[in-house]
């Protein structure tokens, strides 16, 4: 019997008595009544809500840095697709149907059949598609105070099960930037070890990658930069 277990950060959202089922939860993102904005996952079973902005500079300003350029190395060379931003990912095999903060499909995935475009709930087009069944190539967490337990602890198995073999988690929220890459060795995530410069190989996008922060204290900000390196 599945749970009805819901984790809210914000008053006055009514979840439906089915959506604590897989089929259920997909029911209430097709019925017209799912919110617009904020992120709503299900995970085995679980409903967790955060409809909070996130944060300019430990959130938002990194993870616009990663798919930016993972944009250019992947979907501008035509070797896949790059989503930020509401793109739900969805595993019937893993009780699981989130909205990562980026997710990447190659070329030969798709082919293959291992990920599939999951239609839009009103399709206007045979074309119209609001997100992703299967395993992606790559997922990124970038974790906020209100997603620490789940972008640590819970997403990383249920991603593992979901058969996606690479998981990259960053956190911002401290002086010292935390940045891995993590790839599924016999079931479960094993963290890349960093070179003395902090790069951590990409076994998927077989490219080198670290996440670079520098602060700008004239605008009481920062900017990041996502850097690659063949090999």
């Amino acid at each position: 019997m599945a749970r009805r277990h819901a984790i809210i950060l914000e008053e006055n959202l009514r979840i439906p008595e089915d959506a604590f089922t897989f089929e259920g939860f997909q029911r209430w993102i097709d019925s017209g009544e799912f919110p617009e904005t904020g992120r709503i996952d299900y995970l085995e079973g679980d409903v967790e809500v955060d409809m909070s902005p996130e944060n300019l500079f430990s959130h938002g300003t990194p993870k616009t840095a990663i798919s930016s350029k993972l944009h250019v190395l992947v979907a501008e060379a035509e070797l896949g697709y790059v989503f930020s931003d509401s793109t739900r990912l969805k595993s019937r095999f893993a009780d699981l149907s989130v909205e990562p903060d980026v997710v990447v499909v190659l070329r030969e995935t798709l082919k293959a059949g291992k990920v599939r475009w999951s239609p839009a709930s009103r399709r206007k087009s045979p074309s119209s598609y609001s997100g992703l069944d299967g395993a992606a190539d790559l997922v990124v967490e970038v974790v906020s105070d209100g997603s620490v337990k789940k972008d640590t602890e819970r997403l990383p198995p249920l991603y593992a099960q979901a058969g996606i073999p690479e998981l990259w988690l960053v956190d911002a929220r401290d002086e010292e930037l935390q940045f891995e890459i993590q790839t599924l060795q016999a079931g479960r995530y094993e963290t890349v070890r960093q070179d003395p410069e902090g790069w951590s190989h990409s076994p998927g996008l077989g490219r080198s990658f670290r996440l670079i922060r520098r602060e700008q204290p004239d605008l009481g900000a920062c900017f990041y930069k996502l850097e690659h390196r063949e090999g």
